[in-house]
């Protein structure tokens, strides 16, 4: 069997990756092949866990839509928050090239523990004194929920008024044809307490490894160039390229493994995946040229408690700090709150650092920094609901086929038969046959935003380049402003299609692909503005901390980002939800609001985008003097 996928993977991959090897090894330095391979590897290890994660909660844990979606918005909070502690740690003691590879143990040790199961916990429903078990089979479309009772197994159906039908149920005292709603109670059962503390100190391992790891590879790559070297901004290109390709395989590979054969297979495989980056930065380190070692070696060897050195015990102290990861974990609202406090007394921090040291053209330059990040939650707040909402609409209320109907021919031989499992059930067999599988698991949905990142991320680069030499550039806010626009309107083209729902009430996979589409077009006048513009408007004395709210910025996307989703939480049984038309109606009710939303901060930063060019302009002579007397 083939995957079509795969395929398609693989050409999408060497189309786009042979012209980027060929630049690394022609003009860039040889340390940058390791960064490379690294931090392709730790975003194939981080997001094929990402791609499964809210399945492995709803699905095997049996948590309710919202509690996963919370969850998930708590761990990604706080994988996006912890690299300003490792950025922090490797700056002042241990060197970045450490801090990676501490934090690449720490995710090989996260993705195999995620690998480690336990039974799956069981829904059980008591009626009329008895007690009766919930199973789920299959996968996809195909999943049903079934009820076992009197030695058999009968389908379950939900009706309109929520009480649920036992398909072909002789009427008996034990096992009534229809289960009223109020006549029964529904519980999870066997979410045994020591693989639930698995989870989340499998979790907890992850968040941390990313703590230490992201931001400090990214410190190395800028270590290979001289300030003034003309392929530094290539060579951050090339890396970036990196990040999405161990992404996107991530989606397909781990997607697949872990919805087709297993839980554990997809998140070992992410594991198998980060142990080869640390062995690539490993066996390369020497190509890295010093770049990354400790700044002060000697004070590290340094004993500081009985026979531990100052290295050993910020790596001690590190997993000690797991136990409070753990803790937050568990209490989501713990995590808001830790955001919370954060923020506040960063933002406090920078605010008072404008009125007090900054004149007015730079406290007009700080404004606008502030406005892009804020533009920045609203926008990364619904991108992500990419790991969430969207990925459960996949799952629940998407036609994953890529055909409707089989295609068979011959090629040297053999019949080249392509279709689903289903279609091939039900074709006639055949003795030389390939099967190539059309039809995509809903976690390799995932791979068409980095697909599309592939793709256009090259003519997004050629296009600002050549508005920006005509002297056409729209400027930041308004790059935002349309990124917000597509965003937005990425929701909406799911809420219209919903006329397009089958008797499944399944819509069609390119309205996906569309939605996905809309979303990285929109990324792509974002992403690679924010980072570059907070650079460029803050002051020096600030920029890192500048740096500091951004990465705050995210995480408190990635919060909100989980309360949404769990705003679209359907009722689900076993992990199956049985109304599929109510799923669609609750997404469909989210996306309308957070569509229209994005589409209402997209018009008003358009609309702001003439002031806030204005206030790039020098002050006149005459409010000069007024913003000194303000400073002193």
């Amino acid at each position: 069997m083939l995957s079509a996928v795969v395929l398609i993977g693989l050409l999408i991959t060497v189309a786009t990756s042979v012209p980027v090897a060929m630049q690394i090894a022609r003009n860039h330095p040889k340390g940058l092949f390791i960064l490379f391979f690294t931090e392709m590897w730790e975003r194939f290890s981080f997001y094929g866990m990402r791609t499964l994660l809210i399945f492995y909660l709803t699905q095997h844990f049996l948590f309710s839509d919202a509690e996963a979606s919370q969850h998930f918005g708590s761990f990604t909070t706080l994988a996006y928050l912890l690299p300003l502690i490792g950025g922090f740690l490797a700056d002042r003691y241990i060197g970045a090239r450490k801090a990676v590879a501490f934090g690449a143990l720490l995710l090989v040790a996260g993705h195999f523990a995620m690998a480690i199961e336990g039974p799956p916990a069981r829904q059980v429903v008591e009626y009329n004194g008895h007690t009766f078990e919930l199973r789920a089979s299959g996968t996809g479309a195909e999943r049903q929920l079934l009820l076992a009772a009197e030695g058999r197994e009968y389908e379950l159906r939900q009706t309109g008024d929520g009480s649920l039908q036992v398909v072909d149920a002789a009427a008996s005292a034990l096992l009534p044809q229809v289960l009223r709603k109020g006549d029964y109670v529904m519980s999870v059962e066997g979410r045994e307490a020591l693989f639930e503390m698995v989870l989340y100190f499998a979790l907890a391992l992850i968040a941390l490894g990313v703590g230490f790891l992201k931001g400090n590879v990214s410190t190395m790559v800028g270590q290979l160039y001289g300030p003034e070297d003309p392929r530094r901004d290539a060579g951050f290109t090339l890396y970036y390229f990196g990040i999405n390709l161990g992404a996107f395989w991530a989606a397909i590979l781990c997607g697949y493994l872990g919805q087709t054969y297993g839980w554990k297979w997809g998140f070992g495989l992410a594991g198998v995946g980060m142990l080869a980056g640390y062995v690539a930065l490993v066996a390369g380190r020497h190509w890295l040229q010093g770049n990354g070692d400790p700044p002060d070696a000697a004070r590290l060897t340094e004993r500081v408690a009985g026979p531990l050195n100052r290295e050993w015990v910020i790596y001690l102290a590190s997993l000690a700090g797991l136990v409070v990861i753990v803790a937050l974990l568990k209490r989501n609202e713990l995590v808001g709150w830790a955001l919370l406090v954060g923020s506040v007394a960063v933002l406090v921090h920078v605010l008072r650092y404008m009125f007090r040291h900054c004149d007015v053209l730079q406290r007009r330059r700080m404004y606008l920094a502030l406005l892009l990040v804020g533009s920045a939650v609203v926008f990364w707040t619904l991108f992500l609901q990419a790991g969430t909402s969207l990925n459960l609409f996949a799952d629940r209320n998407t036609d994953l086929r890529l055909i409707s109907s089989p295609v068979a021919f011959g090629l040297f031989g053999s019949e080249v038969f392509l279709g689903t499992q289903a279609m091939l059930d039900a074709a006639p067999p055949v003795q030389h046959r390939v099967w190539i599988d059309m039809q995509l698991t809903a976690g390799q949905v995932q791979a068409f935003n980095v697909a599309f990142v592939l793709i256009f991320a090259p003519l997004f680069a050629s296009l600002w380049s050549w508005l920006g030499r005509r002297g056409w550039d729209p400027g930041p806010v308004a790059k935002f402003g349309y990124g917000l626009l597509q965003v937005g309107l990425g929701f909406l083209v799911i809420v219209l299609s919903t006329t397009m729902a089958d008797d499944t009430f399944r819509v069609p996979l390119f309205v996906l692909g569309l939605t996905y589409l809309l979303h990285t077009t929109g990324e792509l006048f974002v992403s690679p503005v924010g980072l570059s513009e907070l650079t460029r408007l803050s002051p020096p004395l600030l920029c890192s901390t500048m740096m500091a709210v951004w990465l705050l910025s995210t995480s408190a996307a990635q919060y909100l980002g989980g309360l949404i989703a769990s705003f679209a939480a359907t009722e689900t049984i076993a992990g199956q939800v049985l109304s599929a038309e109510g799923a669609l109606h609750a997404s469909v009710a989210v996306f309308t609001y957070v569509g229209w939303a994005g589409i209402a901060c997209g018009v008003l930063l358009l609309l702001l985008n003439p002031l806030t060019r204005r206030w790039m302009e020098a002050p006149s002579p005459v409010a000069a003097p007024a913003a000194r007397q303000q400073t002193l």
